[in-house]
């Protein structure tokens, strides 16, 4: 299991645009809690400490122990609202896991290893750059890793060759092609 941080939030009982505004203005991000019982809670959480959260993290697939006014709550950063033109977080949607709670996170893919085709003059291309993968949330990880070191020129590497990490399974199809070594004019030239 990735690290988990704790953010402090506060209940919000205003809403309405106009409260929303003035909301982020004073600094904080309105949220709601999604509750597994059907139960939802709106929140408002610090967007500094937010921001960082993110900033610091490989995805935005985050576990976070929401502090709610002192009741601890485990919680699965489930959607983010962006500002378009000034980038920064208006809106943000946690949903309240336990660890029976099957969640659906998109993770990096980071490929490890020089590809043996590589070293023949052949080119590593990525295909994929993130993965949707189910799993419960003791079994999150940041990335997943795929090693690519045996993979030779004009052959290509499917997420049915990736070594899932115990408890994680991905949601596209094993057949689909995550990475490839292409022939370049250098590896044709040189017989490969």
């Amino acid at each position: 299991m990735s690290n988990i941080t704790t953010l402090s939030a506060e209940t919000r009982k205003r809403t309405g645009s106009g409260v929303l505004k003035q909301m982020r203005r004073e600094g904080w991000i309105p949220s709601v809690v999604y509750g597994t019982a059907g139960e939802n809670q709106n929140i408002k959480i610090n967007k500094k400490a937010f921001s960082d959260l993110i900033k610091a993290s490989a995805s935005t697939s985050l576990l976070v122990t929401l502090d709610v006014e002192g009741k601890e709550q485990l919680a699965f950063i489930q959607d983010m609202q962006i500002n378009a033109l000034s980038r920064e977080i208006v809106h943000a949607d946690f949903l309240a896991v336990d660890d029976k709670t099957i969640i659906t996170a998109d993770l990096p893919l980071v490929l490890v290893g020089e590809p043996k085709g590589v070293k023949l003059g052949g080119q590593l291309e990525q295909m994929v750059h993130s993965l949707k993968v189910k799993c419960f949330p003791q079994d999150l990880t940041a990335v997943i890793q795929a090693d690519v070191s045996d993979l030779d020129v004009s052959e290509s590497y499917p997420i049915g060759s990736i070594d899932f990490p115990k408890g994680v399974t991905p949601v596209l199809n094993d057949k689909v092609v995550v990475a490839l070594v292409a022939k370049t004019r250098a590896a044709k030239s040189a017989g490969a």
